[in-house]
């Protein structure tokens, strides 16, 4: 059976303190996704070494990867970024309304963000993945929601679902 929390105003801003501004911004993120028919899921591993932000999966089956900066000291140090590119149809950036985004590449996208939204402000080109690698890429996403599924209905699991 499950049962229907109800979070007050109060809850969610103290939610708010607690996670991280890329947090944040990937939940803005998330939640203007979804207003445009994706699915997305945060902290996939794609591979090892790799963790994307946010991966979305949209109505006609296209994989978004979506990474979160909070800061130019948080982009500048970020040198896996271009390694997130062969996972996905498309890759956006998004920050913040005070981002310097002068330095993000141009040939990606971009989308400004905060914890409550998101708009795109660039579109990222696409390059479509092999049906190969995009059936691995779905099949990752579905066991990695379904397990984040799972730890929210039972989370005294105590599993290390990293």
């Amino acid at each position: 059976m499950f049962m229907l929390i109800c979070m007050s105003s109060r809850d969610l801003h103290m939610q708010d303190a607690v996670l991280q501004p890329g947090q944040l911004l990937a939940r803005g993120v998330a939640r203007h996704l979804a207003d445009l028919g994706f699915a997305s899921v945060e902290e996939l591993v794609p591979t090892r070494g790799l963790r994307v932000d946010v991966m979305a999966l949209g109505p006609r089956d296209e994989i978004w990867v979506v990474e979160c900066k909070s800061s130019r000291a948080d982009f500048t140090s970020d040198s896996k970024w271009q390694g997130y590119l062969e996972w996905a149809d498309r890759f956006f950036w998004a920050v913040d309304t005070d981002f310097p985004t002068e330095l993000l590449p141009d040939d990606t996208g971009l989308i400004i963000a905060d914890a409550y939204g998101a708009e795109v402000i660039r579109m990222a080109p696409e390059t479509k993945l092999a049906a190969a690698r995009r059936k691995v890429m779905m099949r990752k996403f579905a066991f990695h929601a379904a397990r984040r599924l799972h730890s929210l209905r039972d989370p005294g699991l105590g599993i290390d679902w990293a």
